[in-house]
């Protein structure tokens, strides 16, 4: 994929969400909500200041983070979904081991 997002801006890819609930119960695609959570495929060079300064970006390409729900537009490039959003649309960043559960 030949793509790389300008200024303080990243490209997404959705991470899949469990398929069952932790009580055993299968969720059909139709009722699933998209995930929130997403890896960095690409990432802007940073942000530029009043001065022209280039601040670099907090996210790297490979990080794992939750951002909002409404977050970012979607585009298809290569046949694959993605998002591009800007860097203060990223909730933060997953660290390993990490595990998050959305509240009911």
């Amino acid at each position: 994929m030949n793509f790389r997002p300008l200024h303080d801006r990243v490209l997404v890819r959705r991470l899949d969400e469990e398929e069952t609930t932790s009580g055993g119960i299968i969720i059909p695609d139709t009722a699933k909500e998209k995930p929130m959570e997403g890896e960095i495929v690409a990432a802007g060079a940073g942000a530029k200041n009043d001065k022209g300064e280039v601040s670099p970006l907090d996210v790297k390409a490979g990080d794992r983070i939750l951002f909002g729900k409404w977050s970012g537009t979607e585009v298809k490039i290569d046949g694959e979904e993605l998002l591009i959003m800007k860097e203060s649309d990223i909730l933060g960043i997953i660290e390993e081991g990490a595990q998050i559960q959305k509240a009911a």
